[in-house]
């Protein structure tokens, strides 16, 4: 994995070094083997704003969240969608306030997030790992693989929109 993800991010800079318009689109990877030099800049302001944000859900710090996330702001739960169904639900900005309050995480760690850039728009994706509070039996842990947007906007990073594409697996 480390050989192809090294390959993409060096495809992707050689690609844009190799034309006479740099592109739009900088993929960044965050996985632990590849974090270098290529992941500085606004890759890794974005990165280090999705951290924040996933700590804030951990501690419940409604107050940090509302700050970052917009009116339009939507979750959608669960990987229903990718197939045609239904999400397991989607949230507005109030109803993921409150569920965030009541504070379910015990953690939710980031993995394999990758970062797409296109000016002032920001694409993650990849996974997180969470860990429930006050599970049921065989409840207590689980991933989500996402895709994120999120929008610079008055000089600091908005979070736009979740949007789980395979998920939750409990483990």
């Amino acid at each position: 994995m480390r050989a192809r993800s090294i390959g993409v991010v060096l495809g992707v800079v050689m690609a844009t070094l190799g034309t006479e318009q740099p592109r739009q689109a900088v993929a960044v990877n965050l996985e632990p083997e590849a974090k270098s030099s290529v992941g500085s800049g606004a890759a890794a302001e974005v990165l280090a704003f999705e951290r924040d944000m996933e700590a804030a859900v951990v501690r419940g710090d409604t107050a940090y969240l509302a700050r970052i996330i917009p009116a339009d702001f939507t979750f959608t739960h669960g990987d229903g969608w990718t197939t045609g169904g239904a999400p397991l639900r989607v949230d507005d900005k109030t109803s993921w306030l409150a569920s965030v309050g009541k504070q379910p995480y015990a953690a939710r760690d980031l993995d394999s997030v990758k970062v797409e850039l296109h000016g002032d728009i920001a694409i993650t994706y990849g996974r997180y790992v969470a860990r429930n509070r006050n599970a049921a039996p065989g409840r207590a842990q689980f991933t989500v693989w996402f895709e994120r947007v999120y929008s610079k906007r008055g000089g600091g990073w908005q979070y736009l929109s979740h949007r789980t594409v395979h998920g939750p697996t409990y483990e």
